[in-house]
């Protein structure tokens, strides 16, 4: 199988898709409340460049916050998932970091409503379409919101925070238990709508998710790219002690 798969890869009958932002400056970050700490910007300070500092290497140190860019959300990231053994980058079991997609597209939805929440029933009438979501599958909705690469575009913010789609307040749990996927995913810059701050729940996606062991992929780009059924996602978050997440190189495994 593994030889089948690799050879597929060779011929480009299978075709690797990354679904990742470029880390740089400007990269997009979720704008805490300024009574709370807040999350770095991502910076590269340059150590070396085939100079006299470094004559035959070139070198750099690098830093941000765990949730830069497209980034992995693992259980512990919320008070919600703090207590599950197992919940931190370093300790999830690397068996589901390789895992099926189904890519939910509502494109044109977001096009009319910055603030579209994706519902059940939407939920229900893709699988309908396309088939039951199967378990341990992660849930990847497709805005195209990752077209806005103005940094200020893709936040959205206004004088009540920040306007971009996410998923309805009751379907995390439908998907975590009803579902039993793997995880959720969006290409808005967290995995919960702009204004899920002022839901009944605050932060759903989040609070839901992780409060069910599932996983977050947030700022995915090349959504378009993939079939509703049928890809497979490679998502392994860097290994860090006690990761609460990591920017993420998510690559999408498609057959062409």
């Amino acid at each position: 199988m593994l030889k089948a798969l690799a050879q597929a890869l060779q011929s480009g009958t299978v075709r690797v898709i990354d679904l990742s932002q470029t880390l740089h400056a400007r990269t997009p970050i979720i704008p805490l409340p300024p009574q709370y700490g807040q999350s770095a910007p991502f910076r590269l300070d340059e150590i070396s460049n085939f100079d006299e500092r470094g004559p035959g290497w070139y070198w750099n140190n690098i830093s941000c916050g765990e949730h830069t860019g497209t980034h992995f959300d693992a259980p512990i990231h919320w008070i919600t998932g703090k207590d599950f053994p197992n919940n931190t980058t370093e300790t999830i079991d690397v068996q589901k970091l390789v895992a099926p997609a189904c890519v939910i597209d509502v494109s044109a939805e977001t096009r009319e409503n910055p603030d579209y929440l994706l519902t059940i029933n939407r939920v229900e009438q893709w699988e309908a379409q396309h088939g039951r979501i199967p378990a341990g599958a992660w849930v990847l909705m497709r805005t195209d919101w990752s077209l806005r690469t103005d940094p200020e575009a893709f936040l959205n913010m206004k004088e009540d925070g920040g306007h971009t789609p996410g998923g309805h307040p009751d379907l995390p749990n439908f998907l975590a238990r009803e579902r039993g996927v793997m995880g959720w995913g969006t290409e808005g810059v967290g995995t919960d709508a702009g204004q899920a701050y002022a839901f009944s729940q605050p932060f759903p996606c989040h609070a839901n998710m992780h409060g069910n062991n599932k996983f977050g992929l947030a700022s995915l780009v090349n959504l378009d790219k993939l079939p509703p059924t049928g890809a497979l996602l490679i998502t392994p978050p860097l290994k860090i002690r006690r990761g609460s997440g990591s920017p993420c190189r998510v690559l999408a495994l498609i057959e062409t």
